[in-house]
């Protein structure tokens, strides 16, 4: 046969009942869920920063990542709602190199899922301990959300997975804003179609179940630029860019909560890390510019990490440095969080 079984994973009800939420924590994801999709709904005024790693690569490093993300917040959490990324699996163009901790909770090691799912759930539940806030993950596997669905805040469904049918089937069951990043390619129908799918209704089959969802009218659009035919970047996230996907949203009466975040790395930054410093800034000026603009950006996000830049998987790396895109440092996220509250 060309697929062989390695084992027999534990289902998502096991590895909850091994790695429970204490009430206490169901208490705080349940305060956060409201105040985020209440600004998602526009009934509060504050900006939304989904701010960490590109890959969170190993535990010890992100659980110093979000404690100091937490201190953070206490100065600014009257304005914003910071949301710590803690991206567990990796898309890969070619299906080569690192896929993030989900496979490989030691990155010089080979993949173990089994010793994977554990990581990545005790993980993420540590992260809510030491810092007092819920993260974001990439729903990389429409099936695998369940093992995490009663710990996230956030989830992102990125370029090269917004056309996919079961991405958006299994968006319309979620209870948290899910983020539709537009395709690499640029094309914002795409991305539309996407959140209009998550929005509505649907019967579908997951998980060797025949479901039922109500839809998640938090679905939403998140614009990270795009590549032409010959690689080059191109970025969405200017002034004129942002109206006229207002001017999509107001042509599509059947969505609900029109509302996007801005990725400020990838190709809105052709993965110069320090550009997201800028971009950033120009997101908030176009927003104290024009109320309607105002109201569609609820946020940003940003990739950094205790140490800036990247560097490659070897027996000798940088602890806190990322080892997949190039991330912003944490002096420079500290000022610009900072600044962020100021001027959101």
């Amino acid at each position: 046969m060309a697929m062989t079984v390695n084992s027999k994973l534990p289902s998502p009800e096991e590895l909850k009942s091994e790695y429970p939420l204490t009430p206490e924590m169901r208490e705080l994801k349940d305060s956060r869920d409201r105040e985020i999709a209440q600004v998602f709904t526009g009934d509060l005024d504050k900006f939304v920063v989904i701010v960490g790693p590109c890959s969170a690569d190993r535990e010890d490093a992100v659980l110093e990542y979000v404690d100091r993300l937490g201190r953070l917040n206490e100065k600014v959490s009257e304005r914003l709602i910071l949301i710590p990324r803690i991206y567990t699996n990796k898309p890969r163009t070619t299906g080569e190199g690192y896929k993030g901790m989900l496979h490989q909770p030691d990155p010089t090691a080979e993949s173990d899922l089994y010793k994977g799912l554990k990581a990545i759930r005790r993980m993420h539940l540590k992260a809510m301990e030491v810092s007092g806030l819920t993260g974001a993950d990439e729903m990389l596997y429409p099936e695998n959300r369940s093992y995490l669905d009663d710990i996230l805040s956030y989830e992102a469904v990125g370029a090269r997975s917004v056309e996919n049918q079961q991405h958006r089937l299994v968006a319309s069951g979620a209870d948290i804003p899910i983020g539709m990043k537009n395709p690499i390619s640029g094309d914002l129908s795409v991305m539309i179609n996407s959140i209009i799918a998550a929005q509505g209704p649907k019967r579908f089959l997951y998980r060797q179940r025949d479901v039922t969802t109500t839809g998640n009218p938090l679905a939403h659009a998140i614009m990270r630029g795009a590549a032409n035919r010959y690689g080059t970047t191109i970025p969405n996230y200017h002034y004129e860019d942002l109206t006229r996907l207002n001017q999509i949203f107001e042509s599509k009466p059947e969505l609900r909560n029109p509302a996007c975040i801005v990725d400020a790395n990838h190709s809105n930054s052709g993965k110069q890390y320090h550009e997201q410093i800028r971009i950033v800034s120009e997101v908030l000026h176009s927003r104290s510019r024009n109320q309607v603009l105002h109201r569609l950006v609820k946020g940003v996000m940003v990739e950094s990490y205790l140490e800036e830049g990247n560097q490659p998987i070897g027996e000798c790396m940088v602890y806190g440095k990322s080892i997949t895109d190039p991330c912003l440092g944490w002096k420079d996220t500290e000022r610009l969080i900072l600044e962020i509250a100021e001027r959101a």
